[in-house]
């Protein structure tokens, strides 16, 4: 795999039980670009190394004045100088598209895992564990991929001059090939410590992270409470132990790096001081003695890749721990499936709570706890948890669908959905139907005042498609991104559309003109809608009751106002002290129920006639836009 051809048409199946099978897996996958590694770093390395032995042979072609030898000796040494210079601009080459493939595989593998799980993800895992382990976490194990090879090819290099310098001269070749494996092997104690610096460095890094992501997150809402310094400065509290973590993880390495130096220093002082005393005896000559010196002093270069891996595995063990356990959630039903792949079409209903959608109707649900709205609304989008039964569209249970197809039949919108970076025409580019265009999406969720919006805010451009839209559309109000969001999954266009509390921050006369182009653009489609408010009620065709679980009451919003207390009590805003007095009284004075009554028909008469009037303000609204 080369880089211009990421992404991968497949990443593959991942091995995640563990972070070492995880790494493992992973450098199996990589096998062609190890290899071509390795032999680009042999070359690299070898040659490195036997410029020594060349260079002793020059000095002995002197000494006996040969000057074919010399001649000899001086093309060797070119040859080595060009081995050099090719294999070490290839290595690099071979080195960084291992990189950058081993993290972009990662990538596509976190990125299909978070397509399969969906908003499950972010309720299992840490949003700042989510990112970290997608930024800097790829990164390190990129890194240990592209070390492999490198390590291997310096390793063999080390084992061959040993070897070499054995049979070339064996006094001092035995001394070297003693004192390598020593230097090698020197650090090892200290490697634990400094994994275990290294993760807790890692850990406090993740939790600023997620501390920092989720203050960007509340800024406005924090600048409202005035409470932006109190998180500034727990932030502050987390970056500092952050940077104490990493200045006693640097203090461990630095101590590694100062051995790999002191080491390798002694033993070329003891191969310095023994081969003088070798050569003064006569046993060895100044050329050998030179060799020998010289590969000692050379072979430092490849002993510091020793270093680097140790530091590398240090570094992604706990990333690739992080990264498996990620990969390792699995969806509560199989992706797959176990039907065909045909969307099916039809009623959608939820066995768990009775709630039924009527195909090609507009049906409002309406709950008094938003959580178990969320849930239901995850569940009708084939979400179910795993001690829930499958939500049927036409008598189709959803988690029995592939994953794809469940997800183009029915399209969930959360009450907090999410713009992303880029251009209007970027946020719009989504798999869509084709029979709603884009203009008639954006008029249906009223964005004409978030297109003049983000004209203004785009210097460069006068077309509203190219305007650009900053990350989670932050430079827009709360009811801007809100219908922007909207107008997105009314282009998609699917078989279902569920949307809950769509319009919950825009204003009653927005909110009304939403509520006319949501039930006209989605006619002829099933579409849910997750709401207390009346104006979105009153336009529904059907309209669900969901207490305690359970959908306790069907019909249209005017007769459940007036027939069903707990509705009443959820659209009204009646408190529970409200309905209680009303109780009692009517519990102990029956002398009072028919004033009660009335009192009551006169405040039900009063909301029918503000709807009426708001109704006819509408119209003139609308008829004076036209």
């Amino acid at each position: 795999m080369q880089i211009q051809d990421l992404p991968y048409p497949d990443p593959g199946v991942p091995d995640a039980r563990s972070g070492p099978r995880f790494l493992w897996w992973l450098g199996r996958n990589q096998l062609g670009g190890q290899l071509k590694s390795l032999a680009w770093g042999l070359l690299h390395f070898v040659a490195v190394s036997a410029q020594p032995f060349c260079v002793g042979f020059a000095i002995e072609a002197v000494v006996d004045r040969s000057g074919s030898r010399l001649a000899l000796t001086g093309g060797a040494m070119a040859l080595c100088g060009a081995a050099t210079a090719i294999g070490d601009t290839f290595l690099h080459r071979a080195a960084v598209t291992n990189w950058i493939t081993a993290a972009a595989r990662v990538q596509q593998l976190l990125a299909r895992k978070a397509s399969q799980l969906g908003s499950a993800l972010t309720r299992r895992v840490a949003a700042g564990e989510v990112v970290a382990v997608s930024t800097g976490d790829v990164e390190k194990i990129g890194w240990l991929v592209e070390a492999v090879s490198r390590f291997t090819a310096a390793a063999l290099t080390v084992l061959l001059v040993c070897v070499g310098l054995v049979v070339y001269q064996p006094a001092l070749g035995l001394v070297v090939a003693v004192g390598l494996p020593v230097l090698a092997l020197a650090v090892l104690p200290l490697l634990p410590p400094a994994t275990r610096r290294a993760d807790v460095q890692r850990e406090k890094a993740g939790r600023a992270t997620e501390l920092a992501s989720d203050t960007v997150a509340g800024l406005r809402v924090l600048r409202g409470i005035g409470g932006e310094e109190l998180f500034l400065d727990r932030y502050r509290s987390a970056s500092q132990e952050v940077r104490h973590a990493a200045v006693r993880s640097a203090r461990m390495w630095s101590l590694i790096s100062a051995i790999q130096v002191l080491l390798p220093g002694l033993l070329l002082i003891t191969v310095v001081c023994y081969g003088v005393h070798l050569a003064r005896e006569g046993r060895i000559t100044v050329g050998e003695l030179v060799t020998v010196y010289s590969s000692v002093m050379v072979l430092a270069y490849p002993l510091r890749h020793f270093e680097e891996i140790a530091m590398a595995y240090s570094f992604s063990r706990p990333s690739a721990k992080r990264a498996a356990r990620v990969l390792s959630l699995e969806r509560v039903t199989d992706i797959g499936g176990s039907r065909a792949a045909d969307a099916p079409s039809g009623d959608l209903y939820d066995p768990a709570t009775g709630m039924l959608a009527p195909t090609a109707r507009l049906t409002a649900v309406v709950c008094g706890d938003p959580d178990a709205a969320g849930q239901l609304a995850e569940r009708l989008g084939g979400h179910p948890p795993e001690d829930s039964p499958s939500v049927l569209l036409g008598g189709v249970p959803l988690n029995e669908l592939p994953l794809d197809s469940a997800r183009t039949s029915v399209l969930v919108q959360d009450k907090d959905p999410v713009l992303l970076s880029g251009s209007l025409r970027d946020l719009l580019d989504v798999p869509a139907s084709g029979a709603v265009d884009a203009g008639a999406a954006l008029a249906a969720a009223q964005c004409g005042d978030v297109l003049d919006a983000l004209v203004q805010g785009s210097l460069d451009t006068d077309d509203p498609m190219d305007a650009r839209i900053t990350e989670r559309g932050r430079s827009l109000s709360g009811g801007q991104r809100q219908r922007l969001a909207l107008a997105r999954s009314l282009y998609t266009d699917p078989e279902v559309l569920v949307l809950d509390e769509p319009t919950s921050a825009v204003d009653s006369h927005t909110e009304a003109r939403i509520a006319e182009g949501l039930r006209e653009l989605r006619s002829g489609r099933t579409t849910v809608v997750f709401t207390s408010s009346p104006l979105l009620l009153d336009r529904a065709d059907r309209v669900v009751l969901v207490h305690d679980g359970e959908a306790v009451a069907v019909g249209v919003h005017r007769e459940l106002l007036r027939s069903e207390p707990r509705y009443r009590a959820v659209v009204t805003r009646e408190t529970e002290e409200e309905a209680a007095l009303g109780k009692t009284l009517k519990d102990e004075e029956p002398s009072l129920s028919g004033v009660l009554q009335d009192l009551e028909d006169n405040r039900l008469a009063e909301i029918e006639r503000k709807d009426i009037e708001r109704e006819e303000i509408e119209r003139e609204e609308i008829e004076e836009t036209a």
